[in-house]
């Protein structure tokens, strides 16, 4: 696995990646703001392949009006091409991410959607704890902590 800075290119093939319910949540409606969004993200590439992106920092943030996140953890945001989830390969891809973020020095913290079981099992194997919870548009998440 590589990372690369994202191009327009990666970022249209990235809106039209479509994943099936409940992680239809993730689906993008093709937009400017969302591709302007995905230009501050890296890719993942393999063997020249686009797999996956990731976003370190306040781009990994979900706006919410209870929980204020604090300068103290570096954020980690992540996504993978949908007919790559479930395969296996998770683990790979987050400990690959992990690994750019711990680059900072700061302990890493990221917020997944609480119906996400799949995802949440898989950062607690790598280490991740729930620290807290809150809803953005009716809409649960959990914010979890790697010290």
């Amino acid at each position: 696995m590589h990372h690369r800075p994202m191009t327009r290119e990666w970022a249209c093939q990235i809106q039209e990646w479509t994943y099936g319910a409940p992680y239809d949540f993730y689906n993008q409606s093709p937009s400017e703001e969302g591709i302007a969004e995905l230009m501050t993200y890296q890719v993942i590439v393999e063997e020249h392949e686009l797999i996956g992106f990731y976003c370190i920092g306040s781009p990994a943030q979900v706006p919410n009006s209870t929980y204020p996140y604090c300068l103290e953890f570096t954020d980690i945001g992540l996504g993978m091409r949908p007919d790559l989830t479930g395969k296996g390969y998770g683990k790979s891809f987050v400990t690959y991410v992990m690994e750019r973020a711990m680059e900072r020095g700061k302990p890493l913290r990221l917020t997944v959607a609480s119906f996400n079981e799949r995802a949440i099992h898989l950062y607690e194997t790598v280490g991740f704890r729930t620290i807290t919870s809150f809803e953005r548009n009716e809409i649960p998440f959990q914010v979890m902590v790697r010290d």
